[in-house]
């Protein structure tokens, strides 16, 4: 079996890179990455990705790391397999190009906090959980609007813009943030159809919790 991941269940970012492996049909094999012995620090793991974090991916000869690098290389390079999660149009891919980057700049940096606050990795008090909220919900009137207009981000078809949403959300679902996905009818239902994915759903029956 050519592709690998390493990384371990539980992060988001390996998810990322599964949910990409899922959608597309493609064979892998999981190596579990023990961060708890700090194998990830060790010279081994540090030559696929020498900033020690999880996942690291190899395909063949090429190695790389970034969960959503590795989900856009998998969307080029098994592009006749399973879902197209990248768009050919050029119009369509710079629409689908945006709203990539406002997840990864606006999206993941609100959604990120408040899950670090929900697993007591930062200390925040109400004034933080607010001030993190309200950043959230600005970004979540943006997607209403949108979502108003379209089935997914970019139109009606499922893309890596989705999919690179799906597990802070399913995260941030098991909390009081639940209530901003909720509150807005259609970011509840691009929610709702997202987090029911066949492949999504593949990469929770791995998750032991």
């Amino acid at each position: 079996m050519a592709v690998k991941v390493y990384g371990f269940i539980g992060s988001n970012a390996v998810y990322r890179v599964l949910a990409s492996l899922y959608e597309k049909n493609v064979d892998f094999e999981f190596i579990t990455v023990n961060m708890a012995g700090r194998e990830h620090k060790r010279p081994r793991f540090l030559a696929r990705n020498p900033f020690g974090q999880v996942p690291a991916f190899e395909d063949g000869d090429i190695t790389l790391f970034e969960s959503r690098a590795i989900t856009q290389y998998v969307a080029r390079k098994y592009a006749d397999k399973g879902t197209e999660l990248i768009l050919k149009d050029p119009i369509q891919m710079a629409i689908q190009t945006v709203w990539m980057e406002v997840e990864n700049q606006k999206f993941d940096r609100a959604s990120w906090k408040l899950m670090e606050i929900a697993m007591g990795r930062v200390r925040g008090g109400p004034e933080l959980v607010a001030e993190y909220e309200k950043k959230l919900s600005d970004v979540l009137d943006v997607y209403e609007a949108r979502l108003k207009e379209n089935k997914y981000l970019v139109g009606d078809s499922f893309t890596l813009a989705d999919l690179h949403h799906q597990p802070n959300i399913n995260f941030l679902m098991s909390t009081r943030v639940k209530r901003l996905f909720e509150s807005r009818p259609y970011v509840r239902a691009w929610v709702t159809d997202i987090l029911s994915r066949p492949a999504w759903l593949k990469v929770m029956a791995l998750s032991p919790w």
